[in-house]
């Protein structure tokens, strides 16, 4: 026989929107609500300032330096995300497929964008389909089906002729492959570092770009205009002084152009939130990076002019709306990470979790 599930009581702040607040709710049989339950046996009090599971809108759950992995180095991934209150996840492109994990209630939600698209010889290796333009309708097709409602698309890397970044496909080719995206139902992303990227990707319909580091005023009037989103990973920008080092000898050009997107990164996003850009936060652990950064990316989020509560927002409620997925709601799953101290005040508070509970029940 199945043992019932304790109901929980949560006191505190039960932060349920940047601007609602209530006193109280009740997980029973894994789901929210903020009706006393009639059962009062068995009920466990949570106490604290509890949000919604953060989210991860940029990891790689799967992936590492050298390519995929096995499932059990997977499965450590997901639970590092887990351990740091990210309970949803956006896999932004993975060689392997972790649709078993959705059968584990232990493991952290994921929205799969398929496996990187990339052209061939410009992207990591292992990490992507690397194919040319007359091919890139038909993959697009195929990892639309493959994920959960995203494409994930290389949008530049080092061109070897040039000596530097540049756009990987022709506009054309972009502009028919999100169409074929949209036509399944699925959301284009796409990794861009520079700035002429950008361009094709606002003009091809994009919905959305990541790091998005050469943003420049005539893009971020268009991204605005379009509502195209970005996910920036600024810790991960943090890398490439790291990147211009290990590329300058064969592409000094290349290595200049990054150190001057690094330095002026915070500027870049500030500008990008000025304008009214939707902004989330994601890790890209995984490639570079371990998992389980969430907290930092908020931080970064903060330094580059958010207010504490919109970087929170760009990590539960908004992101949570932007991938369809619901938070604290009556009758969802009871989804949520509790804290000591006030994460409105100081974001910092979400780097040390006290409770982590998912699908009702604490995995922390």
């Amino acid at each position: 026989m199945t043992q019932t599930a304790p109901i929980l009581h949560v006191r505190g702040a039960v932060l349920t929107g940047p601007h609602e607040v209530r006193e109280e709710m009740w997980v029973v049989d894994g789901t929210v609500t903020f009706t006393r339950p009639t059962r009062s046996d068995d009920v466990q009090s949570v106490d604290g300032f509890v949000l919604p599971g953060l989210v991860d809108a940029h990891c790689h759950v799967g992936l590492e330096a050298q390519g995929g992995v096995d499932p059990e180095r997977a499965e450590e991934h997901a639970v590092a995300e887990r351990t740091a209150g990210a309970l949803l996840l956006r896999d932004a492109g993975s060689p392997v497929d972790t649709h078993w994990m959705d059968e584990r209630e232990d493991l952290p939600r994921i929205i799969r964008a398929g496996r990187h698209i990339a052209r061939t010889k410009r992207y990591i290796r292992n990490f992507a389909h690397e194919i040319e333009p007359e091919d890139l309708v038909a993959y697009v097709r195929q990892e639309a089906r493959r994920g959960d409602g995203w494409v994930k698309l290389v949008g530049d890397w080092i061109d070897r002729d040039r000596g530097d970044l540049a756009p990987c496909w022709p506009r054309e080719a972009l502009a028919a492959a999100i169409a074929a995206a949209h036509e399944e139902g699925a959301r284009v992303t796409a990794h861009c570092f520079g700035e002429e990227s950008l361009l094709d990707f606002a003009a091809a319909g994009t919905d959305c770009i990541e790091h998005a580091s050469g943003l420049q005023q005539d893009s971020i009037d268009l991204f605005a205009r379009q509502g195209i989103a970005i996910v920036p990973t600024l810790i991960n920008i943090e890398n490439f002084p790291k990147f211009a080092e290990a590329g300058e000898a064969k592409f000094p050009a290349y290595g200049t152009h990054m150190r001057d997107l690094y330095a002026r990164r915070h500027a870049t996003i500030a500008a990008a939130h000025e304008a009214g850009i939707s902004i989330y936060v994601g890790t890209d652990a995984g490639g570079q990076l371990p998992h389980g950064l969430v907290a930092r990316e908020v931080a970064e989020l903060v330094q580059v002019g958010m207010t504490p509560l919109e970087a929170l927002n760009a990590a539960t409620w908004g992101a949570r709306a932007w991938l369809g997925r619901p938070g604290l709601e009556e009758g969802e799953s009871a989804d949520f990470v509790v804290y000591q101290d006030d994460p409105r005040s100081d974001v910092r508070v979400l780097g040390t979790p006290e409770k982590v509970v998912l699908r009702g029940r604490a995995v922390l």
